[in-house]
């Protein structure tokens, strides 16, 4: 079952955290993920598999909203072009960070169930 709170606070967290440590870091950003995805799977802590299922939940919200902020910017700037640019891009980045969140956020969160449970 999903831990919404948690899932909520995980997004936040993998937006401020992702930039945080990728401005300091190269390749700072995938370290950011993980740790956001632990902290959902300590904040759930009923063991590995929930952990791993909420923090991938918050992973995909955040590719979600920066596929819509995508299209809205894009359409906000050059119309109509810019909406089917929008939506092209903003597909390919649903399906890329949609990925790496999993992985990343589920190990974490994974990890963080674990210890937790």
């Amino acid at each position: 079952m999903v831990n919404w709170g948690a899932v909520v606070i995980g997004f936040v967290l993998s937006i401020i955290l992702s930039w945080l440590f990728g401005t300091l870091i190269q390749g700072g950003s995938y370290i950011g993920l993980f740790i956001a995805g632990l902290i959902v799977g300590l904040m759930v802590g009923e063991g590995a598999l929930n952990g791993a299922w909420n923090a991938a939940v918050a992973g995909a919200f955040g590719g979600i909203i920066a596929a819509i902020l995508i299209v809205i910017g894009g359409t906000l700037f050059l119309g109509i072009a810019g909406l089917l640019a929008g939506a092209a891009v903003g597909l390919v980045v649903v399906v890329v960070a949609i990925i790496q969140s999993l992985i990343l956020m589920g190990i974490g969160g994974a990890i963080g169930g674990a210890i937790k449970g």
